[in-house]
């Protein structure tokens, strides 16, 4: 059988699903089942994030916090 261990950066990752997960009001478990790992290139019993699933995850916090400060902005101009 063969064992694996996460990666210090998919742990990580775990740690900003569950943040999106309170601050959006979403189901963990849906945010767990999108991550794609797979094999280190160095060290095949490490899991890493796929890049491409990093990719997508971080352009979508990138839109998010864009729409925070956006919606944020927009709060402030209307109490003025």
């Amino acid at each position: 059988m063969k064992v694996s261990k996460l990666d210090d950066t998919v742990v990580s990752h775990i740690a900003k699903l569950l943040q999106v997960a309170l601050l959006t009001g979403t189901d963990i478990i849906d945010h767990m089942r999108m991550i794609r790992l797979v094999s280190h290139s160095q060290d095949e019993s490490v899991l890493v994030l796929e890049e491409e699933y990093r990719d997508i995850f971080d352009s979508s916090i990138e839109v998010m916090v864009k729409n925070a400060e956006q919606s944020t902005s927009e709060e402030s101009t209307l109490s003025e």
